[in-house]
């Protein structure tokens, strides 16, 4: 660095936190500072003077509070139903001061007009980089000429902090740019996930998890799930054992000299015949003989030096201290300056560093002093330098002591106990490896090899000789240590954020902790990971997030870009959140296995429920409303196709959509109402297109409607049935309708006419075309083929018998009854109709004048009838056989 001649330069110096402002300019000014308030309460101005290269400066320090910015969705996108969640993966965003931290901007801009240099003391990490650009951006918004430096400092000492000063460089903006494509692909994956999530399982099921389900948020995270995903595995592995008894040869010699215990060298065997053949050959010829004797030097090596994961792990092991609780104690005690920066990767130290004095400043101890003092004399020998382990963050060295304490009057028993662990862990690592002799002793007694370590016997009759059994046992749930090992093997976060990740997941209820710093998943994580899981994606594994991590480090060393990043991750995870949607099924239907439906309104933007009642037919799973892609609609029970169970809707049906109306008559429940829309060219005129409907058996209005639409709907006689020409002339295989126990209309057997099935409806059944023959064949009017007979079951006519053409498209319908009672030698060849009787009642939505305005079907004169669309339609009463008015408005019905 070149300082500029001349007079006094003003610096404005700039830490992460109040408190290291204050404990730098403590250190600079050598205690004679000035102190004034800023805009913010909280973050205080120092002022000094000071020298830099000999270079006079009027040094001025202040501070930030963590990250001076947010980055956030523009206005429009940033309440939860202004859009499409799918949107947020390229809704515009942007990076601004909070309004909390306003005042924090305005003193750095009042500061920075006076001021020729700005020196970023933030931490010296990816994160602490990013915060020094925000810091950059608001201070040149108000003076752009100023010489920005960088000072870089592992810990609150005066020797770091004044050979920093005099080492300024300058700042990493590889290192911004990538925790600023983490920050962008974490808000757009977390908060697409999290609306689709909350909206469509929140008001979906009773999760009472934080008492107050109305503000229940489902979050998703690309590093909290994966650890979630982490404990639900292990969870799962335990669920799935199942327990398998072993045996072993337990040998045991007791002598004047003690007791010495060997284990087989075939651990155990399964097989109890086999286990027994071999014991008892071991009783019968019970003389051991010692076969081989090793003796052998074993050496326990130090440690490496300490990084912040294995600072969280141990403090897990030793002393059950969460890894939140341990990174918010190792914060104060290096605000405090009696440790180095706790957030580090690294576990070497550099050639540079002076370790003997490190050392020498804990000789003083009473406890661990005088170890310290045995390191320092080279007559112990034993000094050993740190191994390297292989990490090298370029930011931070490994944790470890930079001031003597015999424990501080304000500090708490964690305090006391995290700052013995890195003082033992340092001294440890600059120690020789423990040195430890260890004999081991082979018998054998029959051809059976047994071993122990410790005495030496040349041979003996065992003592006892016994045959134990056992049962195999699951793992254990995942300990925080180990939670955070598999984390950091996948590459999950970071050492400075695992942590935050745990944490969360205990904020959100999935998981839950005991007091051995065991976790466990809750019913709301298990389900969540389960229905991610049945969808066959990987969101809940590590994979996604440890190539983002990847890819990420390839921004902070300048391989990739940031808009690389962002493209390639944000089009991988919009994909996958398109498919989750699609299937978000699968998602229902895992939540469904832990938690009861709720009955509260369900969102109209994501219309979640689409279960409409349990399924009588298997037991185990929902009825749901679904679409084919030739937009039939039908209600089929979700475990297709273990469970066939289905129930068709009228082919009339343009929209259908289950609402959280529970049907207060149908059982077993809860059966949810549909929301229908009909065709109106498709139905009579005096119904509604609009209708809320139950398929439980209830709704008269809608078992009309499918009689209407099997027997003579306009969409049947406008289009050929499936697998047929226009002409009539059948093509392909028949169609294959899935039904078992619940059955549409029309599909009940003829053994039982008069019975309901399981959802209510009444209908016709088929009766055998070649019953027809026997008394004469009855011809349709219409296109002269043989007619069927049929039975009906509707209250009004249940077992009175009719005629109907074959074509479903044509409208032919005649009673039987009729025919033999116009005809004085029995059935005609041809039908004829029949004129309603003027006493003709009005139907449940008009009466038959209204029909004859709009109806459908051949009046009384022979004319047709026309639509509202003014198509010629086909049709006729299904009770009476008339053709002026429908079932429906019939004056015959009961």
């Amino acid at each position: 660095m070149q300082p500029g001649g001349g007079g006094a330069i003003r610096v404005l110096n700039v830490a992460e936190k109040p408190s290291v402002a204050k404990a730098v300019a403590g250190i600079l000014s050598r205690g004679s500072m000035q102190s004034r308030a800023g805009r913010s309460q909280y973050n205080r101005v120092f002022e000094f003077n000071y020298a830099i290269h000999g270079q006079a400066c009027r040094m001025l320090v202040t501070s930030v509070t963590g990250h001076l910015m947010e980055l956030e969705f523009e206005d429009r996108f940033r309440r939860w139903h202004s859009c499409d969640p799918a949107d947020l993966f390229h809704a515009p965003v942007r990076k601004s001061v909070p309004q909390d931290k306003q005042a924090i901007r305005q003193t750095l801009e009042e500061e920075a007009r006076r001021c020729q240099w700005l020196v970023l003391w933030l931490d010296c990490d990816r994160e602490g980089e990013n915060i020094a650009y925000e810091v950059i951006e608001v201070c040149t918004g108000a003076n752009s000429h100023l010489n920005i430096w960088r000072a870089r400092f592992s810990a609150l000492i005066d020797r770091e902090i004044h050979e920093s000063v005099q080492h300024l460089g300058r700042p990493n903006k590889l290192f911004a740019d990538a925790v600023d494509a983490r920050q962008e692909i974490d808000l757009r994956i977390g908060a697409s996930f999290t609306r689709f999530q909350t909206m469509l399982l929140k008001d979906a099921f009773v999760i009472d998890v934080t008492g107050d389900g109305r503000n229940l948020v489902l979050s998703y995270g690309p590093c909290q799930f994966p650890t979630l995903g982490f404990i639900v595995e292990r969870f799962w592995e335990i669920q799935a054992h199942e327990p398998e008894e072993f045996w072993t040869i337990n040998c045991t010699h007791t002598s004047d000299e003690g007791t010495a215990s060997f284990g087989w060298i075939r651990g155990h065997l399964f097989d109890y015949p086999s286990a027994v053949i071999l014991y008892e050959m071991c009783v019968e010829e019970p003389m051991a003989t010692v076969q081989n004797v090793r003796n052998q030097e074993k050496l326990k090596y130090p440690p490496y030096p300490l990084s912040t994961l294995e600072l969280q792990k141990r403090a897990s092991r030793y002393f059950r201290m969460s890894s939140e609780h341990t990174m918010k104690v190792a914060e104060e005690l290096y605000q405090a300056g009696f440790i180095s920066y706790p957030r580090t990767e690294t576990d070497n130290f550099s050639p540079n560093t002076d370790l003997h004095a490190i050392v020498r400043e804990q000789v003083e101890h009473p406890v661990w002093g005088s170890y310290a003092h045995r390191l320092l004399t080279p007559e112990e020998r034993l000094w050993r330098n740190p191994s390297n382990g292989g990490h090298d963050d370029k930011a931070h060295p490994p944790i470890h002591p930079t001031k003597f304490s015999r424990g501080e009057n304000n500090w708490s028993q964690d305090h006391n106990k995290l700052y013995e662990l890195v003082v033992r862990h340092f001294l440890a690592c600059c120690s020789q490896p423990a040195v430890g002799a260890e004999t081991t002793v082979e018998i054998d007694i029959a051809g059976e090899q047994f071993t122990a370590s410790g005495r030496v016997v040349l041979a003996f009759v065992p003592t006892t000789l016994t045959l134990d059994s056992g049962v195999t046992r699951p793992p254990p749930l995942l300990a925080e240590a180990d939670l955070l090992s598999c984390m950091d093997k996948a590459g999950i976060g970071t050492d400075a954020t695992m942590h935050d990740h745990i944490k969360k997941l205990l904020d959100r209820c999935y998981a839950t902790k005991d007091e051995n710093t065991r976790f466990s998943p809750t019913n709301l994580g298990e389900a969540l990971v389960m229905g991610y899981d049945e969808m066959g994606y990987e969101l809940w594994k590590p994979y996604l997030r440890s190539m983002m991590e990847a890819d990420m480090k390839s921004v902070s060393i300048g391989t990739k870009s940031k808009s690389e990043v962002l493209e390639s991750c944000l089009q991988q995870m919009k994909a996958c959140f398109l498919d989750a949607r699609v299937n978000k099924a699968k998602l229902l239907d895992a939540m469904g296995i832990f938690f009861a439906r709720s009955s509260r309104p369900i969102n109209e933007t994501q219309n979640p429920v689409q279960a409409v009642r349990p399924c009588a037919a298997c037991r185990e799973s929902e009825m749901a409303l679904k679409q084919r892609q030739t937009g039939e609609f039908m209600v089929g029970c979700r475990s297709y196709p273990q469970c066939r169970n289905v129930v068709w809707l009228p082919g009339s049906i343009s929209e259908a959509s289950v609402t959280n109306q529970v049907c207060p008559i149908c059982t077993p429940g809860p059966v949810y109402k549909i929301q229908f829309k009909f065709r109106r060219r498709d139905i009579p005129p005096n119904f509604d297109v609009d209708h809320l409907g139950c398929v439980g058996g209830c709704d008269d209005i809608l078992k009309e409607l499918m009689e209407i639409s099997r027997f003579g709907s306009r969409s049947q006689a406008a289009t050929p049935a499936r697998g047929q020409t226009p002409n009539g002339a059948r093509q392909g295989p028949p169609r294959q309708d899935l039904h078992t126990n619940f059955r549409p209309a029309g599909q009940l057997n003829n053994e039982n006419p008069s019975s309901m099935h399981s959802q209510g409806f009444r209908s016709t059944h088929t009766q055998n075309p070649s019953n027809a023959s026997d008394a004469g064949q009855v011809l349709c009017t219409s296109c002269g083929e043989p007619c069927i007979l049929r039975i009906a079951n509707t209250d009004a006519n249940r077992g009175r018998k009719f005629y109907k053409c074959q074509d479903p498209g044509c409208g032919f319908f005649k009673w039987e009854d009729e025919l033999e009672n116009a005809m004085p030698g029995g059935r005609r060849g041809r039908g004829s109709s029949r004129q309603a009787p003027a006493s003709a009642s009005a139907g449940r939505r008009g009466g038959v004048q209204a029909r004859g305005r709009r109806g459908r079907g051949r009046n009384a004169d022979g004319g047709m009838f026309v639509s509202a669309t003014g198509d010629t339609v086909s049709g006729c009463c299904f009770t009476c056989g008339d053709p002026s008015h429908f079932a429906n408005a019939c004056p015959n019905r009961r």
